[in-house]
């Protein structure tokens, strides 16, 4: 199953196996930490890590656009991961994935990493919100405890749950599902993962590689 459907807020939307979210109706596609330029960060520290991480992220974006029918992208924060990330090769990237998109609306809600990265280029035209950035009866956010009306979709977190069987174990990105407000996994490569436990009212869906499914809490 590549994608579940539930409904948020009088909503129904896409919990997509990508670990992002889509929301038919106003045809928006929503993606959390992302972190373009996290490697070359890395490497601009003289820390030896995978390149090609922004080509990666790009082409995941150019599936779900295959997909689905898109008109918005929505990035819940940190879209940049420093100052690093403003390197001419990871912009020149961008930029041609843009010239391929030109009518795509983008919108980003400033995270911590972008606060501290700065805004990205203005020719990639992203409209730059600070959060909460409300729209119908969502509350668009980094932080998902940012106290704001509506139903919070947020990020930051990059939430991980750990599956166990037996003597083996395994961490998987996860959608964490709350009666107030939804947590969305990184999208990103190369970002990692925190753990989380569910808590009263809860719920948990796993992505695992091309397939989601809903983790039943006992």
């Amino acid at each position: 199953m590549s994608a579940v459907a539930i409904t948020l807020a009088g909503e129904d939307v896409l919990l997509l196996a990508q670990k992002a979210l889509y929301w038919p109706r106003e045809r928006m596609l929503l993606i959390a930490d992302i972190h373009f330029g996290k490697a070359a960060s890395f490497r601009a520290l003289g820390i030896p890590v995978p390149r090609g991480t922004t080509t990666e992220n790009l082409q995941a974006l150019d599936t779900l656009l295959a997909a689905h029918d898109v008109a918005h992208i929505l990035f819940l924060g940190d879209f940049l991961h420093a100052k690093a990330a403003h390197a001419s090769s990871t912009l020149l990237a961008m930029l041609a994935w843009r010239a391929r998109h030109p009518g795509l609306r983008l919108t980003l809600v400033r995270g911590n990493h972008d606060k501290h990265a700065g805004d990205p280029s203005a020719q990639l035209r992203l409209e730059m919100v600070d959060e909460p950035y409300a729209v119908g009866p969502f509350a668009f956010c980094h932080h998902p405890d940012l106290a704001a009306d509506g139903y919070v979709l947020a990020g930051h977190v990059h939430p991980v749950y750990r599956l166990r069987s037996g003597r083996e174990s395994m961490r998987l990105p996860c959608f964490l599902v709350g009666t107030h407000r939804a947590v969305l996994p990184s999208f990103g490569a190369f970002t990692g993962g925190h753990e989380i436990e569910p808590g009263p009212g809860d719920r948990l869906y796993l992505a695992v590689e091309e397939t989601i499914f809903p983790l039943e809490l006992g």
